[in-house]
Formats: C-alpha cells, structure tokens, sequence
C-alpha cells in the first residue's frame, strides 16, 4: 500500500495558531507503527512548513512534503525541493509588508510566513470582516499571481483562509510524482485529506484505482470516495490498518 495522509484536520485536529508546533503523542505512535508495518510506504503532504512537520513527526522511515509539496524529506532523510527559493522568496517579501499592515490591529487574524508562501489565517475573526479583509488581501495579491515570470504564483483559497504559493505547490502533483518515481507493483494507492487541497490528489488516486477518503463532519461535494466524520476516526481506521488497538 502507497499510504499518502494530510496532517492537520486529518491526522490531528487544527491547533489555535500554526506557529510552535507541538506532537501528538497518539499521531506519532500510529505513524511509527504504520512505518513499521509490511508492505505499507507512508508519506504526510501538509500545507505546513517541513521543518514544522519534522518537529511533529520525528518518525524514521517516514516521507515528508511541506507546503504542498514544495520541499521534501525522504524515507532515507534526503532533502529536496521543487524550484530554486531565490526564484520564489523576492517575490513574496514584496508582498508580505502590504499584507502585514493590513491585519495591523485587527483581531482573530494571523499572517504565517513559510518561506515558499505567505497564509492568511482568519478562523478566528468576524465573518464579515474576514471576508473584506481577505477580499482586500486577494486584490493586493493579483498583479503578483497574474505577473509573467519563470515562476508563476497561485492563490489558494479556504474557509477563513488565503494563501500565495508557486503554481508548483500542489499536493496532486506530488502524489503523481511520487507514485510514478517509485512505483509499488500491485500496491494500492491510498489518500486521506479533509480540505480542498485534497482535492487534486484525490483525483490521481482515483484515477490509479485507489481509494480517497475524505476527513469532514458533514457529507460535501468531493472527488472522495468514502468520508471518515473525524480525526479521531481517521486514526481509529489506521490504527486497524497498522495492527494497533487504539490511537
């Protein structure tokens, strides 16, 4: 089995702030005992930082890709990235001042700066005032995403949330790559995510015959093919799949 699982919302539950991230004992129990299992390969593809996901799985064996996919750790520790920073990061300190001053006193707001992009967190803002807010961010954003250059830039977006990332950040390119790189004879892919970022990669699982399954409390429109309501039972269904009693 090629096992591919999203980090937060999925393995765990989201924290206040991404910033000083902090493991869960249960998360990396189970993925040290899925690692171990025979004839399963485990990859996490976060939209965190990798430096933030090796502080929260310190779990040998185990394949890491930070924001979505831009920088990778291999099973063996090797360390890799999609595009060179210098070609990414100028364009992103153009930007990051103007997005700064625009949640300057506003609260419920966080501004996350990791490195290969800029995140715009409002979860715990006013609704209307997120909205305008990330409206006015977006607007701020577009010459740079509709800007020619040898790397183009994208804006994710999300409940409460907004992102400028390269185009290249894109967590259904690295399962294609990662499938394709090293293929399993006969082993089947498998995906758990709970967001739209999810997405792309649930659409190269199903193509390749796999199963997708999807991480959300409530029934939604998804290229998924099963649901699991939480996190707790996304660990509970791998914890039977890695031989364990509990997670």
């Amino acid at each position: 089995m090629d096992l591919f699982l999203d980090y937060d919302g999925t393995l765990a539950d989201f924290a206040p702030t991404p910033e000083n991230p902090i493991p869960d004992g249960r998360v990396v129990r189970l993925l040290s005992a899925l690692v171990a299992a025979p004839r399963i390969r485990v990859a996490v593809i976060s939209g965190r930082r990798l430096d933030h996901l090796e502080v929260l799985l310190p779990v040998s064996g185990l394949l890491l890709a930070g924001t979505y996919g831009m920088e990778l750790r291999d099973e063996d520790g090797r360390l890799a990235t999609r595009l060179p920073f210098r070609l990414v990061r100028p364009r992103l300190e153009a930007l990051k001042p103007a997005w700064a001053r625009l949640l300057d006193g506003r609260a419920g707001f966080f501004l996350e700066d990791k490195g290969w992009s800029l995140a715009l967190h409002a979860r715990f803002a006013d609704d209307a005032e997120a909205d305008a807010v990330l409206g006015e961010a977006r607007a701020l954003a577009e010459p740079a995403v509709a800007e020619e250059n040898e790397v183009r830039l994208q804006l994710l977006g999300g409940h409460k949330f907004l992102e400028i990332a390269p185009v290249l950040a894109d967590k259904g390119r690295v399962v294609e790559d990662l499938l394709s790189r090293s293929p399993s004879v006969g082993a089947l892919p498998v995906y758990i995510g709970d967001d739209d970022k999810d997405e792309k990669a649930f659409a190269v699982i199903r193509s390749r015959g796999g199963l997708a399954l999807l991480v959300a409390r409530r029934p939604r429109a998804t290229l998924a093919c099963c649901r699991l309501p939480s996190p707790h039972a996304a660990r509970a269904w791998l914890a039977r799949l890695a031989g364990l009693t509990a997670a």
